[in-house]
């Protein structure tokens, strides 16, 4: 019998009270739900779970509570990960219980998994989303499986693509749409000088909402730092700050390079851009900007989607497909693989491409010079 393990009662402010212990030999902690909201029984609950810690009789299986399955889950794989992707995980997982009501971990079944997704169409939720619900789902019943907890994974069947449907939840926007933008920010954000200029660095930079927030001129922990030393131009990102978990070091688009350089030296400390608010907050002040300023990226059954400051990345991304090759633009966009890029920038233009080949190619087949207009007979 182990003594050296104990049981604490924890309040993390839900429902229930938990309970917590570390484990003596690797030093992780693992949490618990009591199912109880009383101190006293809670402590009863605890008190049970610690001899069956301390005699060894405790095993996880897909009998545990889901709220004992999630909890383990998030203290065991989340709490390393970025926080833009934490906050999918816990969307997709608060979206199953809200669907599916499971009770028990071993409730994460193929027919629960398919009731999900006829719920979500059902919504009429976008392709995309269920697929992003399901990619999530699949990677925790794997986990589960690999852990023991789960004795079959679920089957999944990823939507597929219906051709000419959109790939982006939103579009890029254009340089009139982002000008009446900026015209729009004395009337729905603070100060409208420093959200001006936080509009143009997302316009020129390509940063995502989270990394923009993180963005500094000073070297801090977790903080995407502006390096302007070298011959060009850098941003030097470490793998907490970064939706791909890796550390990068960036080259900065000239025109971002420009703005930051108008920045004062007296000025270069702490954030580069100093709006007040957590990532939501921010979001939803950009998304108030772009519904005042008319800038509609989306309309499904008649509900208009505004501007946010993804489609100010999107923007980005659209004007240096155009001057870039696909490797370079998937660089710059930090993509995880090159089909995303491909995906969402390269080829979505018929009507941009073709233009761009009439101004490259010459006016006749094998001749790459300009047809010289004939001299009229006299």
């Amino acid at each position: 019998m182990d003594e050296s393990i104990r049981v604490y009662v924890v309040d993390k402010g839900r429902k229930f009270l938990y309970m917590r212990y570390r484990c003596p030999l690797t030093g992780t902690e693992e949490t618990r739900s009591t199912g109880e909201t009383n101190a006293k029984k809670a402590a009863k609950v605890a008190a049970v779970w610690e001899a069956e810690l301390r005699e060894g009789r405790y095993q996880r299986t897909s009998r545990m509570a889901w709220a004992d399955f999630r909890a383990f889950y998030e203290e065991t794989c989340l709490s390393t990960l970025a926080e833009g992707t934490r906050t999918n995980y816990y969307a997709t997982l608060n979206k199953f219980e809200d669907e599916c009501k499971p009770q028990r971990a071993a409730d994460l079944t193929t027919a629960r998994v398919t009731a999900f997704v006829a719920s979500l169409r059902a919504d009429k939720a976008r392709e995309a989303t269920v697929a992003r619900h399901l990619r999530v789902l699949k990677l925790v019943s794997r986990w589960a499986n690999r852990q023991g907890i789960l004795g079959t994974v679920p089957q999944f069947t990823m939507p597929k693509r219906v051709r000419g449907a959109k790939v982006m939840r939103g579009r890029p926007i254009t340089l009139e749409e982002f000008e009446r933008m900026l015209t729009k920010t004395a009337g729905k954000a603070p100060n409208a000088k420093l959200w001006r200029f936080y509009l143009r660095g997302l316009w020129a930079s390509g940063l995502r909402l989270s990394e923009s927030l993180c963005l500094s001129w000073t070297d801090t922990p977790g903080a995407i730092v502006v390096d302007l030393t070298g011959d060009y131009p850098m941003l030097r990102i470490p793998a907490e700050a970064e939706k791909a978990h890796r550390d990068r070091l960036l080259p900065i688009a000239p025109d971002f390079a420009k703005l930051l350089q108008s920045v004062p030296e007296s000025q270069r400390h702490g954030r580069v851009f100093k709006v007040e608010g957590d990532r939501t907050k921010v979001g939803k002040v950009i998304s108030a900007i772009g519904k005042a300023a008319g800038v509609v990226v989306d309309d499904i059954d008649g509900k208009r989607k505004f501007a946010t400051a993804h489609d100010l990345r999107r923007s980005f991304g659209a004007r240096w497909s155009r001057k870039v090759m696909p490797t370079v633009l998937r660089e710059l966009m930090r993509h995880s693989t090159l089909q995303t890029t491909m995906a969402y920038y390269v080829g979505d233009d018929a009507a941009a491409t073709a233009k761009a080949l009439w101004d490259a190619g010459g006016d006749t087949l094998g001749d790459t010079a300009p047809k010289k207009r004939s001299r009229e007979s006299g």
